[in-house]
């Protein structure tokens, strides 16, 4: 336990990757998300109109740049520490254990505050104008609660998915990744190809646990994908 805390601590002293840059992207998205419905305003768009709820709470914005920068920190909370933590004495298990916690704190810190800003544009009626910023889609669009089981999940399955890539690039080397997101996009169309005929039925009886079930299946995957990978790999 004691080398698992000690991989955790060496995780969150890069506190810039940790803290700082999700709240900085989250700002800046903010800011665009402001500046386009202004445009639409100019436009002639209505605040509050029917139209304007639809567009504004369709806008994905926030989920890809978001991902994006989580899976990004997911790789390199595995390429640029595994050494050093292994120099420090940590074990491969110790290690795989430790940023599978840290992946878990800094999703609940980023679903804690996207949750917390829902709550506050809600209470303000979408900041007293009709703006709509985090009461979106990608974020459940149903209340703080939903807003931080979809983003708890959805960034702790970026993390750990970028993760298991940067444990095939140290393992394998380039090919690494390359055999993975391979083998991923197989996986995908062969479902794809199962699923089509019957996509309007399972359409229909969609249930949002589904998603849930997935979520858990490609973290679980994917930190055993890590372990796997790290187990023997050869620090260089």
């Amino acid at each position: 336990m004691t080398a698992i805390l000690s991989t955790l601590k060496l995780h969150l002293n890069a506190r810039r990757l940790t803290f700082i840059a999700p709240l900085s992207i989250v700002a800046m998205v903010a800011l665009f998300s402001v500046l386009f419905s202004l445009v639409a305003w100019r436009a002639g768009s209505q605040p509050g109109s029917d139209a304007w709820i639809q567009a504004s709470q369709n806008n994905f914005a926030i989920a890809y740049i978001l991902a994006g920068f989580l899976v990004y920190a997911g790789v390199a909370s595995v390429a640029s520490t595994f050494p050093f933590a292994l120099s420090l004495g940590a074990t491969r298990r110790s290690f795989v254990a430790g940023t599978l916690i840290w992946n878990g704190v800094t999703s609940g810190y980023i679903a804690v505050v996207l949750a917390a800003l829902t709550a506050l544009e809600r209470a303000t009626g979408h900041w007293s104008v009709g703006v709509y910023v985090f009461d979106i889609y990608a974020l459940g669009a149903a209340g703080p609660l939903r807003t931080f089981a979809v983003v708890f999940f959805g960034a702790l399955v970026s993390l750990t998915v970028g993760g298991v890539f940067a444990a095939a690039w140290v393992r394998i080397g380039a090919l690494g990744p390359q055999l993975i997101g391979g083998g991923a996009m197989l996986i995908l169309l062969v479902v794809a190809n199962i699923v089509v005929p019957d996509a309007g039925r399972i359409i229909d009886s969609f249930q949002l646990w589904w998603l849930a079930i997935l979520a858990g299946g490609t973290i679980t995957v994917s930190a055993l994908g890590s372990w796997l990978m790290l187990r023997t790999a050869v620090v260089r």
